[in-house]
């Protein structure tokens, strides 16, 4: 499935990441991304689908355009898994090695 520019700025959004991150993790310019998500420029299938796998590995769903309405976009966890994974990454704390 391919996204639209609006899809994939309302995906980032969603997932909170700024358009520097995305892009870079996209390997994407943030010029070029900026572009695509105001209409103004378009990606080739490569780089389309890889900034698509990066907002989908922050947790966007997107959701392709069927009898009941159009294309969309949406998160894969609700806002309590959310928080509580955030919490869980904000723990931190030393590791060891796990010797079994």
């Amino acid at each position: 499935m391919t996204i639209t520019g609006p899809q994939a700025r309302a995906a980032r959004i969603l997932v909170q990441w700024p358009r520097e991150y995305v892009a870079r993790k996209a390997d994407l310019s943030g010029e070029d991304l900026l572009a695509f998500e105001t209409g103004a420029g378009m990606f080739d299938a490569d780089a389309s689908l890889r900034l698509r796998k990066v907002l989908e590995l922050g947790g966007a769903v997107f959701l392709p355009e069927d009898a009941d309405g159009g294309v969309g976009v949406r998160l894969k966890f609700t806002a309590k898994d959310a928080r509580a994974l955030d919490r869980m990454e904000n723990e931190g704390g030393a590791y060891g090695s796990d010797d079994v």
